[in-house]
């Protein structure tokens, strides 16, 4: 089983996956706007270029998002999309660009748990929390395992 995020946007979609892309080091696997598509019907003529499907891969993980439908957009609330980072000077410089033209809710800094954490919101009203854990905070791959419900 894999759960992957999936982002919805206010028609930034394409701008924020761009960025995220060129940030992470990651590649766009799918960029579908809805003209072309059996979607294409389903939306305004202002909102055909506009992104019905994103895909980005960062290594062997997968960020999906799209951009909600008109009149259907709601400001994200109520999670973060969280970034983890081996090397301090990562955290800071992932921070730094994430948060450029958009808002720092926690400055990065030092934490009993993390040699540098901090929290923001980007320019897409994204949030984010950026993570480079202590050594003895990092998780090891015995702790990865997720007990299974038990058969009744």
């Amino acid at each position: 089983m894999l759960l992957n995020t999936y982002l919805l946007f206010d028609g930034q979609c394409e701008a924020a996956f761009k960025l995220y892309a060129r940030l992470f080091n990651g590649k766009i696997e799918a960029m579908i706007p809805h003209a072309g598509s059996p979607a294409e019907q389903q939306v305004p003529p202002e909102w055909q270029q506009k992104i019905m499907h994103a895909r980005l891969v960062v290594k062997d993980q997968v960020l999906m998002g799209s951009d909600a439908p008109p009149g259907r957009y709601r400001h994200p609330q109520g999670f973060s999309v969280s970034i983890q980072v081996n090397e301090a000077t990562e955290a800071e410089r992932v921070f730094k660009e994430l948060s450029d033209k958009g808002n720092a809710v926690m400055p990065i800094q030092e934490t009993f748990w993390a040699t540098r954490f901090g929290m923001l919101v980007d320019q897409f009203g994204i949030p984010w929390m950026v993570n480079c854990p202590k050594e003895e905070y990092l998780q090891k791959p015995e702790d990865a395992e997720v007990p299974r419900a038990r058969a009744s």
